[in-house]
């Protein structure tokens, strides 16, 4: 399956109508990372963007922007955290990896970093690594890329799930884009479902 078709698929069950190509410039990515990212990445970042998958979990974005009210999440921190994770478990007695192989694309609302293991020099064969936080491993990889864990993720096919909550319960799946989260807050709306929400925007400029 091509990463486009990975994305329709993903499409199907998460629709992208709140999502934005994010237009990243990815030869100044690739130079801050020191590697190219994997393709379904590239075509998620494309149909979707960065933002919220029903408000439970957060795609990354690869280099920094200014948000509209808060910056939204982004690589570097999260790899971070994931590495720092890595060391405080126990470094390689529990998990025998060079943490700079760890790369963070996605945070849960559980606290769970979702990550690739880049030991392979082929980035669309990197496979999901979850640095769980209440999970059943603190580390677990998944032969998957990206695009092919989200789907089976929101379609609730792993027999143990491999994040600490459940965010998939057999309903409505959708993404929003960061940017329209932001403006719903701006405007008092509840950044996830545009609901009014009272205490939205009350700390707004």
């Amino acid at each position: 399956m091509t990463e486009n078709a990975r994305i329709k698929a993903l499409e199907q069950i998460m629709p992208a109508t709140h999502g934005a190509d994010e237009d990243i410039d990815w030869p100044a990515a690739e130079a801050a990372w020191g590697t190219r990212f994997p393709a379904d990445f590239i075509a998620f970042m494309g149909r979707f963007g960065a933002g919220s998958i029903n408000g439970e979990a957060s795609i990354l974005l690869p280099l920094p922007k200014p948000g509209l009210q808060w910056d939204p999440a982004e690589m570097a921190e999260e790899t971070d955290n994931a590495r720092q994770t890595w060391e405080a478990e126990g470094g390689r007695s529990a998990f025998d990896v060079d943490p700079e192989s760890i790369i963070a694309w996605g945070v849960t609302g559980g606290s769970d970093i979702l990550c690739w293991l880049t030991s392979d020099p082929d980035p669309d064969r990197w496979p999901v690594l979850v640095c769980g936080r209440h999970t059943a491993d603190s580390f677990a990889v998944y032969p998957y890329g990206m695009a092919e864990f989200l789907y089976r993720l929101c379609s609730d096919e792993f027999d143990v799930s491999p994040v600490s909550i459940t965010f998939w319960d057999g309903g409505h799946l959708s993404f929003v884009h960061w940017r329209k989260a932001q403006r719903r807050w701006q405007e008092g709306r509840n950044p996830e479902t545009g609901e009014p929400d009272p205490y939205a925007g009350e700390f707004a400029d």
